[in-house]
């Protein structure tokens, strides 16, 4: 695909400027050996559900033996998994978006991810292809609810409005607001989260990636 590479540097200068590790790979199969070597061996390690983490091949390289991987796919106690994420060395995620001023952007249903994100394991680790830097967090916002959301709620079938219409709810709405949308028990969106400034420098560590991956 193709993308603007001064889009891209100046969305890891921000991140710098955040307190946010950046890096920069070409390829998946780049970005996975970056990973590893963000990684060691033995490390406990877990991740939220990641489209973006199985079609780069970071998924397989956390399943590989190499570490102590909690896998929520193969646990039968998901929240236990939930909960020991807060304990882990290394946390692993996507983002629904990044903004060129160096924000990462998530909405939750669960919000296990988030709060992951937010604060516990030592490390995280977010891998983020190029298809989700988006210019502000207006954008940021616009982008879940006609792409991230959506998508998602297809993906698990929740049965949230988005999922049959292809668009959020509250786009229906002359000025939407960021949390405005449907009111079913389907409905994906339930947290919002602005990661900014950070307090503990490079915690955070930003793998953008010059391809589509995930929504």
């Amino acid at each position: 695909m193709s993308f603007d590479m001064n889009t891209v540097k100046e969305t890891m200068e921000n991140l710098e400027k955040n307190n946010m590790k950046s890096y920069f790979c070409e390829t998946s199969k780049q970005a996975v050996e970056l990973v590893e070597s963000l990684l060691s061996r033995g490390e406990t390690i877990t991740c939220g559900g990641s489209m973006s983490l199985k079609e780069s091949g970071v998924f397989a390289l956390m399943q590989s033996g190499k570490y102590n991987f909690i896998n929520r796919e193969t646990c039968e106690d998901v929240e236990a998994v939930y909960r020991a994420a807060f304990t882990c060395d290394t946390y692993l995620m996507s983002t629904n978006a990044l903004t060129r001023d160096g924000v990462l952007y998530n909405v939750d249903g669960n919000s296990n991810r988030v709060a992951a994100l937010l604060y516990g394991p030592k490390s995280v680790i977010v891998v983020c292809g190029v298809n989700k830097i988006c210019e502000n967090i207006d954008e940021a916002i616009m982008r879940v609810k006609t792409v991230s959301a959506p998508l998602n709620t297809k993906r698990l079938h929740t049965g949230a409005y988005c999922e049959s219409m292809e668009r959020c709810k509250s786009l229906n709405a002359d000025n939407p607001f960021m949390c405005d949308g449907c009111s079913g028990s389907g409905r994906i969106c339930c947290n919002y989260v602005v990661s900014a400034k950070q307090r503990h420098k490079d915690r955070i560590k930003v793998v953008i990636v010059g391809e589509n991956l995930g929504y």
